[in-house]
């Protein structure tokens, strides 16, 4: 049982608020987390404000406040001082530094290369998803290679596997995406020694899945555009749209769209048959700032 949080009653001590009661490693915001650690303090000790954290930590408490709300990150210099504050050390201190940097990344390329370090942290890969589901969705052609074999049972020829790929994949991708589907539970031999899928899925609600599945979605998208030179017309459909909308009414759109996606995959599951693998995108993203905001 996790021990009672500790409170120091001087507030010059370093004794703020038990990590016991909130682990570092549940979060992959470390503003959530700051968020949820400075509402548990609050609550034991009224003199755990804004201001006293950021003479703690040499920030203006605005800025602290605007930091916890989501709208500004702490600068790396600053992560030592924070540290200090929130009594982490160890591979805790680690994955705070790691969550900051994570945080801050400008490109796909920093994203990933947090997050990856993220993931390997010992607590997180116990508390969250076993390693072969993360890795799932790190390659486009595993998802596709699974579909495949939903389609056609798999003989074990995968040179002819990996050329029903498009763009085709190599024989050391295909036995890769093979040996990774059959640990994970996606396929399995039948009686007749061929790989067929065995009907389970994977979940995409949670948020380390979510990070891992931007990455994969980003693949899928990549590969939209290079459709438009890879197949003729007849055999994809790519339109777009621009439109000026009220926000008011983004719920209403995402719903149509979900109910878009569920009427396609009836129409699928009812068609009594598959003989080829496709992708659907859907994207809808803003194209311009708050205009309202700026008249």
């Amino acid at each position: 049982m996790p021990s009672p949080a500790f409170f120091s009653p001087d507030p010059s001590n370093s004794g703020y608020i038990s990590t016991d009661m909130i682990s570092i490693f549940n979060y992959l915001d470390y503003r959530e987390f700051l968020r949820d650690y400075y509402a548990d303090a609050k609550q034991n000790k009224p003199f755990f404000s804004y201001r006293f954290i950021g003479n703690r930590v040499g920030m203006d408490s605005s800025y602290v406040i605007k930091v916890l709300q989501g709208n500004l990150h702490i600068s790396v210099k600053k992560i030592s001082l924070f540290l200090k504050l929130l009594e982490l050390s160890g591979p805790e201190a680690e994955y705070f530094e790691t969550l900051v940097h994570f945080g801050r990344a400008k490109s796909e390329s920093q994203r990933k290369l947090y997050f990856d370090r993220l993931f390997s942290f010992s607590s997180v890969r116990a508390q969250r998803l076993e390693p072969q589901q993360y890795e799932f969705f790190q390659k486009w052609y595993y998802s596709t290679v699974w579909a495949i074999i939903n389609c056609i049972p798999f003989d074990g020829d995968f040179h002819a596997l990996s050329q029903k790929c498009m763009p085709p994949i190599s024989v050391t991708e295909a036995k890769r995406a093979v040996q990774l589907l059959e640990k994970i539970g996606l396929i399995a031999k039948d009686a007749d020694g061929k790989y067929r899928t065995t009907g389970q899925n994977l979940t995409t609600g949670w948020k380390w899945l979510s990070q891992a599945i931007e990455s994969n979605q980003r693949d899928f998208i990549r590969l939209a555009v290079e459709s438009i030179e890879r197949f003729p017309k007849e055999q994809r459909d790519i339109s777009s749209i621009t439109m000026g909308i009220d926000e008011k009414i983004l719920p209403e759109i995402r719903e149509h769209i979900r109910m878009f996606r569920s009427s396609l995959i009836n129409i699928v599951n009812s068609s009594g048959g598959t003989g080829r693998v496709y992708q659907l995108n859907v994207q809808f993203f803003p194209l311009s700032t708050d205009l309202r905001k700026q008249q």
